[in-house]
C-alpha cells in the first residue's frame, strides 16, 4: 500500500500523526500545615513523577491556624496538571488545591534584585530604563547600582534583557505570588 490511498482503502498506522500535545502554564495555591518536612514532601512529589516547577514562593499566611501558602507555576498538558493538582489533595498536611489559573482573574506579582555595573553614557541610560520601567534604585555606589522591580514575569525579563548589554551583574528574583481577583477567597 501507498502512502495516497484510494477511498474506502484503509491507510497504514505509519502515516497518523501523533496528535499535538497542548503543555500550558498554571499558577496552583496550595494551602498547607506550616510543618517541618511538608515543603519537602511537596517538592518530592514533583521530582518523584518528574514534574518541573517554573517559580516556587512558600510563607505563612495563617498564623494562628499554623498555614502556609505555597504559590507554584508549573507547565504540563492538561491531563498532567490534573494529575498535579489531584496528587497533591492526596498528601496529609495539604488543606486546599486551588488552580487559580483555570479560575480565571488572577493577579501575579514578581519581585527581582537586579545590580547593574557601569559608568558614563551606560550608567545614564541605566538609570533612565529603570524609570521608565518603575524600578527603584535600592543601592547605589560610584561604580554601580541595585534595582528593585516587581511587577509581571515578563516585564522583569525584558528588563533584564535590556540591562545586560549596560552591565548586568547579578539578578535575585523572588518567585510569583498569587491571588485570585475579587472579593471571595481561594
Amino acid at each position: 500500500m501507498n502512502a495516497m490511498t484510494q477511498p474506502g482503502e484503509s491507510q497504514s498506522a505509519y502515516f497518523f500523526q501523533e496528535p499535538v500535545k497542548t503543555v500550558e502554564s498554571h499558577t496552583l495555591s496550595v494551602i498547607v500545615d506550616n510543618e517541618p518536612g511538608v515543603l519537602a514532601r511537596v517538592i518530592g512529589l514533583f521530582s518523584g513523577r518528574g514534574y518541573n516547577i517554573d517559580s516556587l514562593t512558600v510563607s505563612e499566611t495563617e498564623h494562628e491556624k499554623h498555614l502556609s501558602r505555597i504559590t507554584i507555576i508549573t507547565t504540563g498538558t492538561p491531563q498532567v496538571i490534573q494529575q498535579i493538582k489531584q496528587q497533591l489533595g492526596r498528601l496529609i498536611p495539604v488543606h486546599r488545591v486551588v488552580d487559580l489559573t483555570a479560575a480565571g482573574n488572577v493577579l501575579e506579582r514578581e519581585l527581582a534584585l537586579i545590580k547593574i555595573r557601569s559608568k558614563g553614557q551606560p550608567r545614564t541610560e541605566a538609570l533612565q530604563i529603570a524609570e521608565a520601567f518603575n524600578a527603584r534604585v535600592m543601592d547605589a555606589t560610584a561604580e554601580s547600582f541595585v534595582f528593585e522591580i516587581t511587577g509581571k514575569g515578563d516585564k522583569i525579563d525584558q528588563f533584564i534583557s535590556i540591562m545586560v548589554p549596560l552591565g548586568l551583574v547579578e539578578v535575585s528574583r523572588t518567585g510569583v505570588a498569587a491571588i485570585a481577583r475579587g472579593p471571595d477567597a481561594m
